[in-house]
C-alpha cells in the first residue's frame, strides 16, 4: 500500500521538475503545448498537513482501479479526469460522470454474477436487451412494463429457472433417495421418527443423553446411497470430532438428543433433514444421506462435569447406606 503511494509522489515530483526545467528551454511545438506543473510549495503547517492527507487517501488506490479495469498505463487520463471532478461542475457533468460509475459496475460486477446464476437454465441474459431494460427503467418508459411489475416478474422467472435447473440436474438424485427409504421400511429393526428420520440401534450405550447445546465427541462414517464415503471423522485425525449437538444437520441434532452417551447408531438421513437443495460438493443437491455414528463421549465444561461427579458419588453413597440399612 505505502510503496504506492510514495511511487505516486515521485511521479507527481518528478513531472513538477520536468517541467519546470524545460519549461526554460527550447522546445518543439508539442512540448510547448504541456502544461506546466508548478512545484509543490509547503509553507505552514495546514499545508503539509493537508498535502500527507492527500497522499494518505491514495492508499490502496492503484490495485483497486486495476480492479475495476483501468490500466494503469493511462494514469495522465485519470489523473485529468479526478481534477475535472474536484472542480465546479454542471448538474449534467455530475449526472454523466455517476451515469458512467453505475454502468462499469453493472457491466463489470452485476451482470457477470447474474449471468453465472443463469447458466444451464432455459433462459439466459442478453447483454444490449438487458441494458435496454435498465434504461428504460431509470427513465420511467413503461410501454413494455412497469419497474414494479418487471421486479415481480424477474422475480417469478428467476424461481422457475432455477427450479427447472435443479429438477433437471438433480432430480434423479432426489428420486434415488426415496426409493433407497422405502426399501428399508419392510425392515422392523429401523425406527422411525415424525420427522422422517430413520435410524438403526447398533449398539445402546447407559451414558448420559445430550442437550441440544452441548459439546459432543463423535466418531463417524458418511455414505451417500450408493455407497460412496464422502466424509469421516477418521480422515481428520485419530480423535472423536467434537461440536454442539445443534450446530450441524437437523437428521444428526435429532438423533444425537436421543443417543445416551456409548451408543452406536445408524441414520437415514433423507435431505430435507439434511443438506436440502444446497450443494456441497462431494454432496450434491437432495441427498439421501447414511451414517454410521458413535456417541463417544459429552465434552462439559470442568466445574459441570465436577459437579456432576460430586452428585453421582453423593448417589452411589445413598445406595450403598440403603443397602447396608435393609440388611439390619
Amino acid at each position: 500500500m505505502k510503496k504506492s503511494i510514495l511511487m505516486i509522489a515521485l511521479a507527481l515530483l518528478a513531472s513538477a521538475s520536468f517541467s519546470t526545467v524545460s519549461a526554460g528551454k527550447k522546445k518543439d511545438k508539442k512540448a510547448e503545448q504541456t502544461p506546466v506543473v508548478q512545484p509543490v510549495q509547503l509553507k505552514n503547517g495546514s499545508d503539509t498537513l493537508s498535502y500527507l492527507a492527500g497522499m494518505y487517501m491514495t492508499e490502496g488506490l492503484i490495485p483497486y482501479i486495476q480492479q475495476q479495469g483501468v490500466d494503469t498505463a493511462y494514469m495522465a487520463e485519470f489523473v485529468d479526469g479526478f481534477k475535472k471532478a474536484i472542480s465546479d461542475m454542471t448538474p449534467q457533468q455530475k449526472a454523466h460522470i455517476m451515469g458512467m460509475q453505475i454502468a462499469s459496475q453493472v457491466r463489470d460486477g452485476m451482470l457477470p454474477r447474474m449471468k453465472k446464476e443463469f447458466t444451464e437454465t432455459p433462459d439466459s441474459l442478453i447483454d444490449e436487451v438487458l441494458f435496454r431494460g435498465f434504461v428504460d427503467a431509470i427513465t420511467n418508459d413503461t410501454t413494455v412494463i412497469t419497474q414494479k411489475k418487471a421486479v415481480d416478474a424477474f422475480r417469478e422467472k428467476q424461481t422457475w429457472n432455477k427450479n427447472e435447473k435443479e429438477e433437471r440436474l438433480y432430480g434423479p438424485n432426489r428420486e434415488a433417495g426415496r426409493h433407497y427409504l422405502d426399501s428399508l421400511k419392510a425392515d422392523t429393526s429401523i425406527i422411525r421418527t415424525e420427522s422422517g428420520l430413520m435410524y438403526k440401534v447398533l449398539t445402546q450405550g447407559e451414558g448420559e443423553v445430550p442437550q441440544k447445546t452441548d459439546k459432543v465427541l463423535v466418531n463417524y462414517e458418511g455414505r451417500l446411497v450408493d455407497g460412496t464415503v464422502f466424509d469421516a471423522s477418521a480422515k481428520h485425525g485419530d480423535k472423536p470430532a467434537t461440536f454442539r449437538a445443534d450446530q450441524v444437520i437437523s437428521g444428526w441434532t435429532e438423533a444425537l438428543t436421543m443417543m445416551p452417551v456409548g451408543s452406536k447408531w445408524q441414520l437415514y438421513i433423507p435431505y430435507e433433514l439434511a443438506y436440502g437443495n444446497r450443494n456441497m460438493g462431494n454432496i450434491k443437491p437432495f441427498s439421501t444421506l447414511i451414517f454410521d455414528v458413535e456417541l463417544v463421549g459429552i465434552d462439559k465444561p470442568k466445574a459441570e462435569q465436577a459437579e456432576g461427579e460430586k452428585a453421582e458419588t453423593k448417589q452411589s453413597v445413598k445406595k450403598s447406606v440403603g443397602k447396608k440399612t435393609s440388611k439390619k
